[in-house]
């Protein structure tokens, strides 16, 4: 293949033998490239076919505006990520992670710090991820000299969460959302309420329940050892959340063989509590 166009060290436009535009990725594949230019096959990391209204286009539109120094910092992330999790991530990944920190070091730069609200739950339930998201920053600091907020951890930590749940197949899909529908219907008919579906209480709750769905469906069992105290508090101040949530967790040990542990039953308990007291 020969190059087309270098976009920078990591990522060209190259023309294949059946004359199809790709984009290829690896550690300094475009290194002192220009057009026209051989390149080393062993530096080949990944090749995304050009096609109509593909990721590579958009990966193309990111990366040939990125500078080296973000676009090293993301290669290495991804890297990282792929041997701590024993999986290949597809285009998809490199583009959402790109675009997310692009901007997340433009914001960061600007004085303007944001809040993930799921940051408790991915350090619980995302342990590997979570690690994975502070290797991250350090990685960012280290090639850009930026030091990001910690929250930004969580963020980095839920692409990788959500690009292994990508390939799911479609039957799981449809179970995690017919989970997260049943769940929705069991506190609406324990508390008698329709949801305010635009407040942000109910979107957290949402999203909580889409990853509480994903760990169900992939027998995804997390447990330590019970914080006695808190159980016991959460129990006394938020006694109708903690039996609707213990119905919740009847129903998914009956219908879907799992079992719920003490820690996911107190975050079930607050989100249904906050929840409910939109109303």
């Amino acid at each position: 293949m020969k190059i087309e166009k270098v976009y920078n060290n990591n990522v060209v436009l190259a023309k294949a033998g059946d004359s199809s535009e790709v984009i290829v990725m690896g550690k300094g594949i475009g290194f002192q490239k220009r057009s026209g230019d051989v390149f080393d096959k062993s530096l080949i990391e990944k090749t995304f076919v050009i096609q109509e209204n593909d990721s590579a286009d958009q990966l193309k539109a990111i990366y040939q505006d990125l500078p080296q120094e973000e676009s090293d910092a993301i290669f290495k992330i991804i890297q990282e990520a792929e041997t701590r999790l024993n999986h290949i991530f597809q285009a998809n990944v490199y583009l959402t992670l790109a675009d997310h920190i692009h901007y997340a070091i433009q914001r960061t730069k600007e004085g303007i710090d944001l809040t993930n609200p799921l940051a408790f739950e991915v350090k619980k339930f995302y342990r590997r991820e979570y690690e994975l998201g502070k290797i991250g920053l350090e990685l960012i600091a280290e090639h850009t000299g930026v030091m990001m907020a910690p929250d930004e951890a969580t963020s980095i930590a839920l692409h990788f969460v959500n690009a292994q749940k990508e390939g799911q197949l479609i039957e799981e899909t449809m179970k995690v959302t017919r989970i997260v529908q049943d769940i929705l219907n069991i506190v609406r008919l324990h508390f008698g309420v329709a949801f305010d579906e635009e407040s942000i209480s109910y979107n957290r709750f949402y999203t909580h329940l889409q990853y509480f769905a994903q760990r169900v469906v992939m027998g995804e069992v997390f447990q330590t050892a019970p914080d006695t105290f808190l159980v016991e508090q959460v129990k006394a101040n938020y006694p109708a959340a903690y039996t609707c949530a213990n119905k919740i967790s009847t129903y998914v040990g009956a219908a879907h063989h799992f079992q719920v542990g003490t820690d996911e039953l107190v975050y079930l308990t607050i989100h249904i509590h906050r929840v409910v007291q939109q109303k």
